[in-house]
């Protein structure tokens, strides 16, 4: 009696802890991004891999690519409302929720992938960067370079005159949209997944993007130009909800954090290299790439550096990020 007791009281026992370590191994993080095939998209992988290495059956990781989870907006109000556990953007599509992000987007801060890299992975940053934003409730825990800024057209475009007039998709940041204003083009703040067919019925002339976006949906089938103004480098980030962050133990947090900053390392070789196959690709398909003459792109780039002065000097705490960030990047150059 006593022995089918004990072997009971056993059963119970043990089902009750596979229950548990069932449950444990149902935490779902879902990473959104809105692209596909570029750095993004890779990171997420490679974070993937590395959290499931770290912590083995504490999450499971489900990666959605190419706005599967809504347009940008939509995946921002869902990371902040914890309906997606992480998502991953340039930085410019999160000054709605925070206008501090725009401090990444300053014309002429970054002007080389050794300047992002030196800046995002200083430790004492780095360390700054991933809690800065917990009073809106979020967390960073992945921050990357991503591509220079260059302009798509759906006619050529090879003068700053040429530009004038034009209807440009922009980032939702300030900092991209007032400067194609001071060019004369008519900035238009969209989702990426919008652009394509707003540029075939004519509601848009061009964007503004990282080279690698066109090639990884195929742009050269739409159009064919790219003006590589080159005048900023986009930062992506991965943003997770700080709730679903704090439901986890001490050591998957811990986990989640060492992915993070393990796959920033990983892909940051990636990243470079694939903007260089992008360019290849994009002439390979057709595509045309100009340069602004010298003369043009010097008076374009004095013009958006006065206009960056002006609109962080009405945002302290936008400018203070930004010195921050500049500090860091002449630091390195001077190494």
């Amino acid at each position: 009696m006593i022995s089918n007791l004990l072997k009971t009281a056993a059963f119970a026992t043990a089902l009750t802890v596979s229950t548990f370590l069932t449950a444990q191994a149902q935490t779902t993080m879902k990473l959104a991004t809105a692209t596909i095939n570029d750095v993004q998209h890779e990171w997420i992988k490679v974070f993937a891999d590395e959290l499931a290495e770290r912590a083995p059956g504490a999450v499971t990781t489900e990666i959605y690519p190419a706005s599967q989870l809504g347009a940008i907006p939509r995946m921002s109000e869902g990371v902040l409302l914890g309906t997606i556990e992480a998502f991953t953007t340039p930085t410019s599509f999160m000054s709605n929720v925070d206008p501090r992000f725009q401090a990444f987007d300053v014309p002429g801060l970054f002007t080389s992938p050794e300047d992002v890299h030196a800046a995002l992975h200083d430790p004492e940053y780095r360390d700054h960067l991933e809690t800065m934003f917990l009073d809106k409730g979020l967390r960073v825990i992945g921050a990357i370079y991503n591509s220079p800024t260059v302009l798509f057209t759906m006619e050529d475009a090879k003068t700053l005159e040429d530009v004038k007039g034009l209807k440009i998709r922009t980032f939702a940041s300030p900092l991209q949209i007032k400067p194609m204003e001071q060019l004369g083009a008519i900035p238009l703040p969209l989702a990426l997944s919008e652009v394509i067919p707003q540029l075939q019925s004519g509601g848009l002339d061009g964007m503004l993007v990282g080279v690698p976006i066109l090639t990884a949906f195929k742009y050269y089938d739409v159009g064919k130009y790219i003006l590589d103004l080159h005048f900023a480098e986009v930062v992506s980030v991965t943003v997770v909800n700080e709730d679903w962050f704090q439901m986890q133990s001490e050591d998957t947090k811990a986990a989640i954090i060492a992915a993070g900053r393990a796959a920033e390392e990983a892909v940051y070789p990636w990243g470079v290299e694939n903007v260089d196959r992008s360019y290849a690709t994009w002439t390979e398909n057709g595509g045309v790439i100009t340069q602004l003459p010298p003369e043009e792109q010097a008076e374009m780039e004095e013009g958006f550096a006065t206009l960056a002065a002006e609109l962080l000097e009405g945002q302290p705490e936008v400018k203070a990020e930004y010195e921050r960030l500049h500090a860091l990047v002449e630091a390195s150059k001077a190494q």
